[in-house]
């Protein structure tokens, strides 16, 4: 058992997501034998289970405040494309993150919007923005997300209908969808983005083609993808097939 699953991680260091039929052919077992490496290896934290095998753990593991500083440089370059996608008048929600938090900063000073957030980093970082009417939604404060979340949370999204939803992201993937780490987070995401007419999101590279435990909605309503320059045409390709239009971020110094 111990080979199989060394053997498996080491697929989904090389090739991202695996099968279990086809590993069930290699090691010469049951689909069962494999589907029970793969629940293992999950309750591990070793891998993500989905439908038919497994994809590797997304990396967006830490709070807001250690997220931060983490790619700092192309977060930026992420946020500089995403910030040309929201034009003037729209009513837009910020979901937390720091990404969007490096959305929030990239905005210009003189764009009109109005802004509602459940990460008051985000609100504190819009409070620079005079043109921008800010809408804190309060609740119990989730210190790995940075954001607010729970019943008081999902009360005051209520009262919101933006245009535009700028989703976080923990793990990506064609057949996964958007997936989050926490219930709640992901209870909180979903009920936002079905409040909005569009959903963006920005993905660093390194969380393509993985997973979180939680989904919050397949790739094909997400309306838009603001991927980094180095992102692979092949597996765009992927996702303009599902109805989500990609911008390419600009290459950082």
């Amino acid at each position: 058992m111990r080979e199989r699953q060394d053997v498996i991680s080491e697929r989904l260091r090389l090739n991202g997501r695996v099968l279990a039929a086809e590993l069930a052919l290699e090691f010469g077992v049951s689909e069962d034998t494999v589907r029970r490496d793969l629940r293992e290896m999950a309750a591990a934290g070793l891998c993500e289970r989905v439908y038919g095998g497994a994809l590797p753990v997304s990396p967006a593991h830490g709070s807001l405040t250690q997220r931060i500083g983490i790619v700092a440089d192309r977060k930026q370059a992420l946020a500089r494309a995403a910030a040309k996608q929201i034009a003037a008048g729209l009513t837009v929600f910020f979901d937390a993150g720091s990404t969007n938090l490096a959305i929030a900063n990239a905005l210009p000073a003189e764009l009109e919007l109005t802004a509602a957030t459940n990460a008051p980093a985000i609100a504190a970082a819009l409070l620079d923005k005079p043109a921008v009417s800010i809408i804190l939604i309060g609740g119990m404060m989730d210190r790995q997300t940075g954001g607010a979340l729970g019943a008081k949370a999902l009360r005051d999204m209520e009262q919101i209908s933006p245009d535009l939803c700028i989703l976080g992201a923990c793990g990506v993937d064609l057949e996964a969808g958007i997936t989050a780490f926490s219930f709640e987070d992901a209870e909180f995401k979903r009920f936002a983005t079905s409040r909005s007419r569009k959903v963006l999101a920005a993905v660093t590279s390194e969380k393509f083609g993985t997973a979180a435990p939680h989904s919050i909605l397949p790739v094909a309503h997400c309306e838009c993808l603001v991927v980094e320059h180095d992102a692979d045409p092949a597996v765009l390709a992927g996702y303009r097939e599902r109805g989500c239009r990609t911008i390419i971020a600009e290459k950082t110094n």
